[in-house]
């Protein structure tokens, strides 16, 4: 094959990401000579919307409650507007550009990362239980992923969350049952793809049974494969079942399968996704910059590896400021295609399958059409509300007055990224005003809660994981039997007066504690 035409494949199955709201001309440019996909971050998102106002592709507002009277039809599209308008100029560049972006819903949002997701995540949706609440709470995400013209969520996770420390996972998934997060992760593929987006299940083979975050460290899953098989791989049958578009491989070491990181892995990626569990879509990897990869290989050798394992896609979260980067990685797939490390019908078949992605973007026109008809409004604060959990249950609302609100508020993972949802404390503020939040980080201490007459909740995320909030816990709660405890993470034993599970930390999440918390309807 001639190096133009090596080129343009190698182009083909890179998938970066870059910095900004507007193309940059390196990427221009790559996008000409055959880059295949592109993937967005909330850098990439423009907002000029004020922090209260939903987009309308969503419709999802609760005027009673919000800071703002419900948002005109201007103010809401500009919302998506600006996304909408960066996607047009990379097809502009490439018609059939696969563009990729992490909306889960829940904490992990890119296109609301201003304001928080609308929506809960995974977990929420798991413990409220109805398999059609999870499919159209799937579909209005598609909705709004649509609007701003996206070909690729990848969503949902469908990792069992097999282990409470997990620091990654938690409530990104559905639950630790395997056939329950099967069910609701079929139920969330069929949502989505119904609105015209491709969904992708992620992350292959499970990543539930970690303690690491692969963001930082390589996890080791070290179940049998007995094991494996009946608990981490159900879901990811039954979403292929269910026709997802993309798997999605977790940069994980599996020894029950083999002694190579998944990504890497030939046994994983061809023997088990493939041949074993017939997956015929777009398997792509996790961002090649994570540490649970990067420790071990130069980015090129990390994407020739990957490709000759099985993968179709490489998805690079960072790029260099005048591209680089990427080009270096197309350099050293061609180089490895001549060397004869890469074989180049590996290659072909790869660019093939994210050609074929786009296809299938493009013949799902009418569902979008559809779709951008059919808001479903007031879902996510009814999905939230659903998910709610009291202890004890016949509790009456606790709060009269504006309380102090004391978050013990960890460091979000970089999957969450720089999502800002609405807290507990300003939720409640909405409906509360004169309510007082204090935010507390494992270096802090507790403010002094003697010296105050107000009711007090303390919201606390994954305390199950973390040593030094269930300590400030246990010291708020000696000095404060009475206080109100939110757990919005994975939840843990009950304490206080009132222990309030919401299963995440969405904006949605949020407001629908602070209503059962007043007593507001």
């Amino acid at each position: 094959m001639i190096g133009g035409e090596l080129d343009r494949m190698a182009m083909a199955v890179l998938q970066p990401g870059f910095d900004g709201t507007e193309p940059p001309a390196w990427l221009r440019r790559a996008l000409a000579e055959g880059l295949g996909g592109v993937i967005l971050f909330a850098r990439n998102i423009t907002r000029n919307v004020a922090r209260d106002v939903v987009p309308d592709v969503t419709r999802n507002v609760v005027p009673d409650v919000t800071r703002n009277a419900a948002p005109d039809a201007a103010g809401d599209a500009d919302a998506l507007g600006g996304t909408a308008a960066l996607v047009a100029e990379l097809r502009r560049e490439r018609p059939d550009v696969v563009v990729a972006v992490d909306e889960e819903g829940g904490a992990v949002t890119r296109l609301e990362a201003a304001t928080g997701s609308s929506w809960p995540g995974n977990m929420a949706l798991g413990v409220a239980g109805d398999e059609s609440l999870t499919r159209r709470v799937a579909r209005q995400i598609g909705r709004m992923v649509a609007a701003a013209g996206i070909t690729l969520d990848y969503a949902p996770v469908v990792d069992v969350n097999a282990d409470p420390r997990n620091p990654v996972i938690g409530v990104r998934s559905f639950g630790s049952d395997p056939e329950e997060v099967g069910r609701h992760g079929v139920a969330w593929i069929e949502g989505l793809q119904s609105a015209g987006v491709a969904a992708c299940a992620k992350h292959f083979p499970g990543h539930g049974d970690t303690v690491t975050d692969s963001h930082l460290a390589l996890p080791a899953v070290r179940a049998s494969r007995e094991v494996i098989e009946r608990r981490d791989l159900p879901p990811f049958r039954a979403a292929i079942a269910a026709g997802v578009r993309a798997v999605m491989c977790g940069h994980l070491l599996v020894p029950a399968v083999d002694e190579l990181p998944a990504t890497l892995s030939r046994a994983v990626l061809t023997g088990l996704l493939r041949e074993e569990l017939g997956f015929d879509g777009l398997a792509v990897t996790d961002a090649i910059e994570m540490r649970a990869v990067a420790a071990l290989h130069e980015p090129g050798e990390i994407a020739v590896r990957a490709l000759a394992a099985g993968a179709d896609a490489i998805c690079v979260g960072v790029s260099s400021a005048r591209g680089e980067s990427v080009y270096a990685l197309r350099d050293a797939i061609t180089r490895a295609v001549r060397e004869g490390r890469l074989a180049e019908e590996r290659l072909a078949e790869a660019a093939g399958r994210v050609r074929d992605l786009a296809a299938w973007y493009d013949a799902q026109a009418e569902a979008r059409a559809a779709a951008a008809r059919d808001a479903d409004e007031g879902l996510g604060l009814a999905a939230a509300t659903a998910a709610l959990r009291a202890t004890p249950a016949e509790q009456a609302p606790p709060l009269t007055k504006a309380p102090l609100v004391v978050h013990l508020a960890a460091r979000p993972s970089q999957a969450v990224g720089r999502a800002t949802p609405l807290k507990l404390g300003e939720a409640i503020e909405e409906i509360l005003p004169g309510t007082v939040t204090a935010e507390v980080h494992d270096d802090g201490r507790l403010p002094d809660l003697s010296e105050t007459a107000r009711p007090l909740v303390i919201a606390v995320h994954d305390a199950v994981r973390h040593a030094w909030m269930r300590r400030l816990l246990d010291d708020a709660l000696r000095a404060r039997p009475d206080a109100v405890v939110v757990e919005t993470g994975v939840p843990g034993p009950p304490a206080g007066r009132l222990y309030l599970a919401t299963h995440g930390n969405s904006t949605a999440s949020a407001r629908a504690a602070a209503r059962r918390l007043t007593g507001t309807v």
